[in-house]
């Protein structure tokens, strides 16, 4: 069940929205202040932020990159309707803005659509740790800072991440590389890139390429096997 976090001031309009989004088979957490769901985002985890604009305590604006640096998408709930409010939004990586007085089942539907494409870029990521995989893009960052991986180290990646958890020989890691780079990888030159590729990727609160001895190597979140 997707998990939407509701900033509104106004209790009538909270509560509306609480029990008409709940009927909809969303959890929802409401919260009517700028502060408190600020705390909110920190302490939990949300599939949605639906915040209206006008904040006792400040503007919603201010709630966007916090939820988007946590991967939240965002609708913008407000009365403002002019065109910089709504390009404000946008700018700030709102996924959508909605004005009110709006049709609940207007935004319900806004709302499936959002959390739709926010699942599909999910899938474009893999998350290893603090190191994320863009699929997509072919980069790989780590909390926000971009590793530079060559065509061969970064295929050498994702044969890993093709087998999850599975300890790989090294015929078959050289066959993830064969279609990059030909007869320029062979069995002498793969220790090379498994090491270059370790210095890259690996960190305490990351991934690690172990070394299973006779057999080859495996992909771990965090290992501390012999390297």
């Amino acid at each position: 069940m997707e998990h939407i976090l509701l900033i509104e001031d106004d209790d009538t309009i909270a509560r509306g929205l609480v029990y008409s989004l709940e009927q909809e088979g969303w959890a929802v957490t409401w919260k009517p202040t700028l502060s408190q769901g600020k705390k909110a985002l920190a302490e939990d985890r949300f599939d949605l932020l639906l915040a209206d604009v006008g904040l006792p305590d400040g503007s919603g604006y201010d709630l966007c990159t916090a939820a988007k640096c946590r991967g939240v998408p965002v609708i913008f709930a407000t009365a403002r309707g002019d065109e910089g409010s709504v390009v404000l939004g946008l700018d700030l990586g709102a996924d959508d803005y909605i004005v009110k007085p709006f049709r609940l089942r207007e935004l319900a539907s806004r709302i499936r659509a959002v959390l739709r494409r926010a699942a599909g870029e999910r899938e474009q990521l893999a998350q290893l740790g603090d190191l994320t995989v863009d699929l997509q893009k072919a980069q790989v960052n780590r909390k926000g800072e971009l590793i530079p991986l060559t065509a061969l180290e970064y295929r050498l990646l994702l044969t890993f991440l093709a087998h999850p958890g599975q300890t790989l020989t090294r015929g078959q890691l050289l066959e993830g590389l064969w279609d990059v780079a030909g007869n320029f990888v062979n069995d002498n030159t793969l220790s090379v890139y498994i090491k270059r590729l370790r210095g890259k990727i690996e960190s305490p609160q990351g991934p690690s390429i172990l070394t299973v001895r006779g057999i080859g190597y495996r992909l771990e979140e965090n290992g501390d096997a012999a390297k």
